[in-house]
């Protein structure tokens, strides 16, 4: 016998990450990159020219490479990225309880948007809530994601409420998560503590920025106002200043960096292996490094900070490089997440 007092869910919210490989052999991880790097918000480039890159140089010669990193990043359950996923979805459900229907989604590969959003159609879910889960704004990320969601649902004949976040680097809540993960380091232990984001070409800024503002340099983004509130950088640069404010550490102890770089063309600056590799140089010892960028740990934090850029830093001279994890599965992040929700 059924419980009619049971509520059925009426509002869905999609959390939707970038996405990985399903096995770390390369003709998985070539397939994937093959899907993520022809997408045209993410490598700009004319359609014929991304197409030969992505397919001969790109595909043939990145993926052995890249198939070797997430071998270092893999578990016995699977990616990293998808199995902290599950765990905000399921988390979030407990958190939001049964009149939501939580689901994941990547923006490349699987769980497919497709998926989740054609079982928010058979539950017939009069609202729907996106949520990209990247913290600052980009085309490359969130541009991506919110123009996929409207791919699938311009076929449709009959729409929900749809509400779409843009961006939550900025929210109070989220830089309180941040700041509970940094209180289990001493920080009086490192001479520098380094805020990586993800890196994104330079083209890729001037194209966003309706104001005319953008100058190509690091001093326009310096501080964030009306005319680049919704430049890249600018967000990476005021995210930092907003950590380094809760975490109480001084100007001259942080920087701000940029990683992840591909092709030749100028991306936005400075690069992260730069500045490692600097830092060693200049006799520095100590180093933290943490990426505000990521909400969850994947190939970019784990291998490319915490293994690659270690190794760089202890080859020039470096004694301790440590990487701080991020939000992954925290109660703090969990509630930033239902706040978003029960707010739309």
């Amino acid at each position: 016998m059924t419980n009619n007092n049971v509520k059925k869910p009426h509002t869905g919210v999609l959390l939707i990450n970038l996405g990985s490989p399903d096995s770390p052999a390369v003709p998985d991880v070539r397939k994937y990159l093959i899907e993520f790097l022809l997408d045209p918000r993410v490598m700009d480039i004319p359609a014929w020219n991304r197409q030969l890159l992505v397919r001969g140089p790109i595909a043939i010669g990145r993926s052995p490479r890249t198939s070797e990193e997430y071998q270092l990043l893999w578990t016995p359950e699977g990616s990293p990225l998808i199995l902290y996923g599950y765990e905000v979805r399921d988390l979030l459900q407990q958190r939001l309880g049964n009149q939501y229907l939580v689901s994941l989604a990547m923006r490349y590969q699987s769980p497919s948007i497709a998926s989740a959003l054609d079982h928010f159609r058979e539950q017939g879910l009069k609202k729907w809530i996106i949520i990209p889960l990247f913290p600052q704004q980009a085309s490359a990320t969130v541009g991506s994601v919110l123009e996929k969601v409207m791919d699938e649902i311009k076929k449709d004949w009959v729409f929900p409420q749809i509400t779409m976040i843009n961006q939550f680097y900025d929210r109070s809540d989220f830089i309180d998560a941040w700041k509970e993960v940094g209180e289990k380091y001493d920080f009086d232990q490192y001479e520098k503590v380094m805020f990586s984001y993800h890196g994104l070409p330079q083209r890729q800024l001037f194209k966003a920025d309706r104001n005319h503002h953008c100058a190509g340099d690091t001093l326009c983004c310096q501080t964030i106002h009306s005319k680049n509130e919704y430049c890249y950088s600018a967000q990476c640069f005021h995210n930092t200043r907003l950590l380094q404010e809760a975490w109480g550490l001084p100007d001259e102890k942080c920087i701000t960096t940029f990683q992840s770089r591909l092709g030749r063309s100028e991306w936005v600056k400075p690069y992260t292996e730069d500045v490692v590799r600097e830092l060693a140089e200049e006799g520095y010892k100590n180093v933290l490094i943490t990426s505000p960028a990521f909400v969850a740990d994947c190939l970019e934090t784990t291998v490319e900070l915490g293994m690659e850029y270690k190794e760089l830093f202890l080859e020039h001279g470096g004694k301790r490089f440590d990487m701080m994890e991020s939000l992954n599965t925290s109660p703090a992040w969990i509630e930033t997440l239902f706040n978003m929700v029960t707010e739309n």
